[in-house]
């Protein structure tokens, strides 16, 4: 008796995990309860939401949803709901990788002949370090702007991220404030991803470009990660370096577009809602506004370094957060 008390239990699990697993499976009751682990979840409770495709999307005479590619179907028991955002002028908001409060205009004033002239060893090393990475680019890419942009931007998006994830734990294990560095080095991680994203749409990459990205990519944060804990401003000193470098190349993009050997095609959707670009921008737009960024990650990083060089810690100069 005990036996068949069991086997009826365990059925009625078995085809409630069937349920879940195809929804086409119908069920007996609506409100079922599937013991798991112990804890008894009320599954009638959950919410679905099913977005729309591209496909619909572009019949209703709206463009795809670059940032939500595809038909998803939702199922959340927590309660957690994507908000609905929309834009000042009432429409629907589509990008999912930023929000309209993380969007600004570039400061395209900025002094783009700036340069550190390396005096110290530690200067020299990470001066001559950059220029060294500059040939193989050239002869890769030669003239091919757009795709030397895209892989600069998989290179450009890892000190950010590695800075600010090496600060962040130096702040948890010396129980201490960061100064607000660990924001502003994610920060510039996230504006240098934001550049790749925008770049994709311009240039597509080759499988062998692919597979160069994955190899830069994981030798490069290794590097920089080890150069990082050895050395911070001879790291940040490098960034600073390297955004030089950057500011160059795309000075370069500029002028073959304005030479006419690069179509100058009309931006991306992505950059216009990005960078809060005219309706009718053009990818040369696109570059200025990334030069500029460029820029500014020159002056942060750089900034960095001499803060170091001072033996001071990053923590006691205020972080420029939001520094575009």
């Amino acid at each position: 008796m005990m036996m068949s008390r069991y086997g009826a239990k365990l059925m009625k699990t078995t085809v409630t995990h069937s349920h879940l697993l195809n929804p086409r499976v119908p069920l007996a009751a609506s409100n079922v309860r599937v013991p798991a682990m112990g804890v008894v979840r009320d599954f009638s409770k959950m919410t679905f939401e099913k977005k729309k495709t591209m496909e619909e999307k572009e019949s209703s005479g709206g463009k795809a949803d670059q940032g939500n590619k595809g038909e998803q179907l939702i199922v959340s028991y927590w309660g957690v709901k994507p908000m609905k955002i929309t834009k000042e002028d009432g429409t629907e908001w589509k990008w999912s990788c930023f929000r309209p409060w993380e969007t600004y205009k570039s400061d395209l004033t900025i002094d783009l002949k700036k340069h550190h002239v390396p005096s110290t060893i530690s200067d020299k090393l990470a001066y001559w370090t950059v220029k060294s990475l500059r040939w193989p680019t050239d002869v890769f890419f030669q003239r091919r702007y757009g795709c030397r942009a895209m892989m600069l931007e998989t290179v450009a998006a890892v000190p950010g991220m590695v800075g600010g994830m090496l600060v962040h734990c130096k702040s948890l294990r010396r129980f201490e404030q960061s100064g607000g560095w660990i924001k502003a080095l994610l920060e510039e991680a996230e504006n240098e991803r934001m550049h790749l994203m925008t770049f994709m749409e311009v240039a597509k990459p080759n499988w062998y470009e692919r597979a160069l990205v994955i190899a830069v990519q994981g030798v490069f944060f290794n590097a920089y990660f080890l150069g990082y804990l050895i050395s911070p401003k001879f790291a940040h000193r490098m960034v600073g370096y390297l955004e030089e470098e950057a500011i160059h190349s795309y000075t370069e993009f500029l002028k073959e577009l304005d030479n006419g050997n690069i179509e100058n095609v009309p931006a991306p959707a992505i950059a216009i809602d990005y960078w809060r670009l005219e309706a009718d921008a053009t990818l040369r737009d696109v570059v200025m506004v990334v030069r500029a960024d460029e820029a500014h990650h020159r002056d942060v990083n750089h900034y960095a370094s001499d803060i170091h060089y001072q033996g001071r810690e990053l923590k006691e100069a205020p972080a420029p957060i939001g520094y575009h």
